[in-house]
């Protein structure tokens, strides 16, 4: 389904609202990502995966979007 611009800024300006006092980074983030991708219409499941662990320099886990 291809979203009009408006549609898309008026997701966006919900979205923004929804997320602004949002401070757990670690429980919020893959419902992050999927309202931001849905803001352009694109569902998690083509999204596929969120994050992936890496190693640091420093030798512990970390992850990357």
């Amino acid at each position: 389904m291809t979203l009009s611009w408006n549609e898309i800024k008026d997701r966006a300006l919900r979205f923004s609202k929804q997320w602004a006092d949002t401070s757990n980074e670690d429980a919020d983030a893959k419902p992050f990502l999927v309202e931001f991708f849905n803001v352009f219409g694109i569902s998690s499941k083509r999204v596929g995966t969120f994050e992936h662990r890496v190693k640091k320099m420093d030798h512990k886990d970390g992850y990357i979007v």
